[in-house]
């Protein structure tokens, strides 16, 4: 063939070549990727790409809520027995870190070794009454022992007295304890502040350069996690600061409540119970 065939100024069949216009051969491609097989096109077919639709594997629900958890054993009582049981569990879970007490902070990282888990301690828990001194170093000693992340409280009392520049100056103290890439978590007591109260430290949280803000030690008589205390905490946190949800949640309806809410951890001592969706009887 010598010059090119046109029809309304396009190019159907390149010269010399008998192959089809590029638009014809992308619009085969498209009918591949859509339909995911080869149509009948005689003499054309052996040109054209072989599409292969590899089946993706998708997470079920439930691992998907496992990445969220941060199981947790603060227990006053617990042993470094229990922990290395809690850090088996937490692996075969696949959850995304356990929380332990400062003292067992060497047990949990020997027993973690190898895996993805994150190992989470806490510094002024669980009253926060605490100098920021002390908070300080406590943090300090507990991330040269092996701990990723610190989950510090906040002096409770300072914030409902509206001292909230006590509030800011303790937890950039903290912070400078706890560098990057490190993380900081600042458990505020949300069940024992006023919205104002709460949306008021989350913002101090924010200034002093926490990662995260948290609701509740679990320990306090006023109670833990409220879908309600997430949404205050949500709105006055700025974007680059997250939301952890612990003290109450016993439940895969409550766990689910919270991440909707805006939680992006969350604290559970029973996260086998809650991920299998059963009801737990634990108070943290």
């Amino acid at each position: 063939m010598g010059a090119a065939t046109f029809r309304k100024g396009v190019t159907l069949v390149r010269p010399n070549t008998g192959r089809a216009h590029p638009r014809e051969r992308a619009l085969r491609v498209l009918r591949l990727v859509l339909h995911g097989g080869l149509f009948s096109c005689p003499g054309t077919a052996d040109r054209l790409p072989i599409v292969s639709r590899r089946p993706r594997r998708v997470r079920t629900m439930t691992e998907n809520l496992a990445r969220y958890i941060d199981q947790t054993l603060l227990k006053p009582e617990a042993t470094p027995d229990d922990v290395r049981k809690l850090v088996a569990d937490a692996r075969e879970l696949a959850v995304f870190g356990v929380c332990v007490s400062p003292s067992l902070v060497t047990v949990a990282k020997e027993a973690a070794a190898g895996s993805d888990l994150a190992v989470v301690t806490v510094c002024g828990f669980p009253s926060g009454a605490h100098s920021a001194a002390v908070k300080a170093d406590e943090a300090k000693r507990s991330v040269a022992e092996g701990a990723d992340e610190i989950d510090m409280v906040i002096n409770v009392g300072a914030a409902v007295s509206g001292d909230y520049s006590t509030t800011e100056q303790e937890i950039a103290a903290v912070r400078a304890a706890v560098p990057a890439p490190h993380l900081l978590k600042v458990i505020v007591e949300s069940a024992a502040l006023t919205d104002e109260q709460l949306t008021a430290v989350c913002r101090a949280a924010t200034r002093a350069g926490a990662d995260f803000v948290k609701t509740s030690t679990g320990f306090h008589p006023t109670g833990g996690a409220t879908v309600h205390a997430v949404e205050v905490m949500r709105a006055a946190i700025s974007p680059q600061v997250r939301i952890k949800a612990s003290g109450g949640i016993r439940t895969l309806e409550d766990a689910e409540a919270m991440i909707a809410a805006g939680a992006t951890r969350l604290g559970l001592s029973s996260a086998r119970t809650v991920l299998a969706g059963q009801a737990s009887t634990s108070a943290y």
